[in-house]
This record gives structure tokens, C-alpha cells and sequence, in this order.
């Protein structure tokens, strides 16, 4: 199977501060991959540079196989890349169809915003999640840490998202909503979705990932399939920024 995405010997400085040194990382149809480190390893970067917040000073991109420049979010977004960041950029005072088509919002042959539709076609989205809102007009503030993020999901994939980025997609959830949006995950991936997975939490990435890329000080440790290795092989990998010694042979 050809990558969904190739990111080619990426490298990013800022002054001199080497935030990404020649990182090679490819995302396959269909897989959950984790990108894990320290803080300063170098993922927020990588990301950063396929979503169009940054832009690399070496390096390529490739999508489908094709060669791509990503310059802006909106070059990344043409791409179907979408990307769900941990504070989720939700406008808590406004319902979860005022969200979902936030900046893309659906009109009347008249140009006046179609609410109608719009809550029609969140419904039906979220129904695809599999997630039950009792009203779509109450504001997100008052929806549950689970509920908001799948809210976020739905925006991305209602405009076809192809290669989704979440950015510690757990984090202050309860195991119960954990539970949900791993669930949120995995039906992504069946539904052929590529996702990165910026996660600190260990078991969250063996839980849901197939392959774990380690970065250590902007460098890239190593890919390794999560079937294949252990908890404590990836954490020294993590600490050590150097591949465990069975996988060196």
C-alpha cells in the first residue's frame, strides 16, 4: 500500500534552536500513527509544517504520492489534512453546528445563513459519530469533554478529511469519554482516515496505534510497530533517543 502521506528530511530552525533535523515520517491509509517525545522533541513542529501553520526550510512533502506545498491551513485543508488541536478552537458560546461549519458556513439561494440545513447536516454527521446531543442548539460550553471533542471531529471529517492530526485528543477526559473517543478513533480508521496521534500518554498510543514514530531534540529515533515492541522498549527510546538494542540487530 503507497503512503497517504510523506514527509521527506524536514528540517525546521528557528535562529539557532535545530527544532526538526532531516525527520522522515510516512502515514499509510487506514493507520493510527503516534508521534511521541519530550516536549521540545520536535512533533509539534512536524505537525505544525503539515498543517500550513509553519512552513519547512528543507524537506518535501508528498500526498498520495504527489509532491504538494503547503504555505498556509488553507493549502493544508485542500489537501483534506484537518487538524484537531487539544484546546479544540471550539467558539464556546455558539451550538455545535455553529462550530462544525464555522468560516465554511452554508447559505440560502437568498445568501442568508441556512440554519436549517446546517443543523440537519450536523445531526447527520454526528449520528455518523455515533453521537448522541440531546439539543444542537445548546453551546458547546455546556457539552461534555467527550461530546465537545467529537464535536471537533465532525467538523474535520463533514469536509472530507482525509489525513486527520489530533493533538493529545485524551487529555482531561474521564475513562469513560476516553474510552468514546477511542472509539471515535478506531471508526475512523476503518473508514480509511489516516491519523497522527500526538499523545505523552503511553497506553493511550499502544491502545490505539499501529506504528509509534519517536522524535528526540528534532530528530527522528525511529518507527516501530506498536505489535512489535513494548511499553518500556518506546519509553527508552523516548528517554534515550537511541533504538532499544533488539531492535538494532
Amino acid at each position: 500500500m503507497a503512503p497517504l502521506v510523506e514527509m521527506r528530511h524536514i528540517s525546521k530552525h528557528f535562529g539557532g534552536v535545530h527544532a526538526l533535523e532531516d525527520a522522515t515520517v510516512n502515514l499509510f491509509p487506514g493507520e493510527v500513527l503516534g508521534l511521541v517525545g519530550h516536549n521540545g522533541a520536535g512533533k509539534s513542529t512536524l505537525i505544525k509544517i503539515l498543517s500550513g501553520a509553519l512552513t519547512a526550510d528543507a524537506g518535501e512533502v508528498y500526498i498520495n504520492g504527489r509532491l504538494v506545498h503547503i504555505a498556509s491551513p488553507r493549502d493544508a485543508k485542500q489537501q483534506g489534512i484537518e487538524t484537531i488541536y487539544q484546546t479544540l478552537a471550539l467558539a464556546e458560546n455558539l451550538p455545535a453546528p455553529a462550530n462544525i461549519f464555522l468560516g465554511r458556513e452554508l447559505t440560502t439561494t437568498a445568501g442568508m445563513l441556512d440554519d436549517g440545513r446546517m443543523e440537519a447536516e450536523s445531526r447527520q454527521v454526528l449520528d455518523r459519530l455515533d453521537l448522541r446531543i440531546p439539543s444542537l442548539r445548546e453551546s458547546v460550553r455546556n457539552l461534555s469533554g467527550g461530546q465537545r471533542q467529537a464535536v471537533a471531529i465532525g467538523r474535520a471529517i463533514y469536509f472530507n478529511a482525509k489525513i486527520l492530526i489530533m493533538d493529545e485528543p485524551m487529555a482531561a477526559l474521564g475513562p469513560a469519554e476516553a474510552r468514546k473517543v477511542g472509539q471515535l478513533i478506531k471508526g475512523l480508521k476503518k473508514e480509511g482516515l489516516g491519523i497522527f496521534l500526538i499523545s505523552h500518554d503511553i497506553h493511550t498510543v499502544f491502545d490505539l496505534c499501529d506504528r509509534v514514530t519517536v522524535l528526540h531534540t528534532g530528530r527522528v529515533v525511529g518507527t516501530v510497530r506498536t505489535e512489535q515492541v513494548s511499553k518500556d522498549d518506546v519509553l527508552g527510546m523516548i528517554i534515550l533517543g537511541q533504538q532499544p538494542a533488539s531492535l538494532r540487530a
